[in-house]
């Protein structure tokens, strides 16, 4: 993967809203238009799950983003695919907010650090909690039913940590065989302890688990514990 992929702020117009624009049959007359729709629906899906998950239907939602029914399905073919399009448009979203936060870090180790630490300070006091355990089964329940598109919607974050690895690799710092799988294999390791996490009880020692997960994967890239 190129820098220019990894997240939906390098361009003006997510992935899925695009999908979304090319099932509205209005797309070729607005595409501007349909864009824009299929965004205030996300955007009311998004609110409606941070408040109450139980009001998200077709009607409440049609009701919160202010659209007819017949808007909605004209974007989406149903609540799993507005489903997709969230966790597409939050993976990126958060993804992309960790980047700028780790930019100002001096080199692609520390930055490295950052994006697997930060993925889990938020099991940190119980964070995990009910948000978490729904993220967890629905984001199980969509990759049972559109592995494709779930494996689309976690990529951004895998990028990161690509984007890091050739980094580091170009300044003499670690030398991956193969960044792309190295990357996904650290994506999906730190999915698997979030998740676990959001079950089990939330630890006590959350920045240790995090540490603990860095100095596996800072092994696993080949950076010894004298260069950090």
């Amino acid at each position: 993967m190129t820098s220019s992929s990894r997240s939906h702020s390098d361009t003006d117009t997510p992935a899925w809203a695009d999908r979304a624009a090319d099932r509205s049959r209005s797309a070729q007359r607005s595409r501007t238009r349909s864009v824009e729709q299929a965004q205030v629906i996300v955007a009311a899906a998004r609110r409606l799950l941070a408040t109450d998950r139980d009001k998200l239907t077709t009607q409440e939602l049609s009701k919160e983003a202010g659209i007819a029914l017949q808007t909605f399905y004209r974007h989406f073919a149903g609540k799993d695919q507005l489903l997709l399009a969230v966790f597409e448009d939050v993976i990126a979203e958060r993804a992309a907010e960790v980047e700028a936060a780790a930019r100002e870090l001096p080199d692609p180790i520390d930055r490295l650090h950052f994006y697997i630490v930060q993925s889990l300070r938020s099991l940190r006091g119980g964070q995990g909690g009910v948000d978490a355990r729904f993220i967890t089964a629905e984001h199980w329940r969509l990759y049972q039913l559109f592995p494709a598109e779930m494996a689309r919607a976690n990529q951004p974050f895998a990028d990161l940590i690509e984007h890091e690895l050739h980094a580091a690799a170009e300044a003499g710092l670690l030398r991956p065989t193969d960044p792309a799988t190295d990357s996904w294999m650290a994506m999906k390791l730190v999915m698997s302890v979030y998740h676990h996490y959001a079950f089990a009880p939330a630890p006590d020692d959350a920045e240790d688990i995090a540490e603990k997960l860095w100095s596996f994967c800072r092994r696993a890239f080949g950076v010894t514990p004298t260069e950090r």
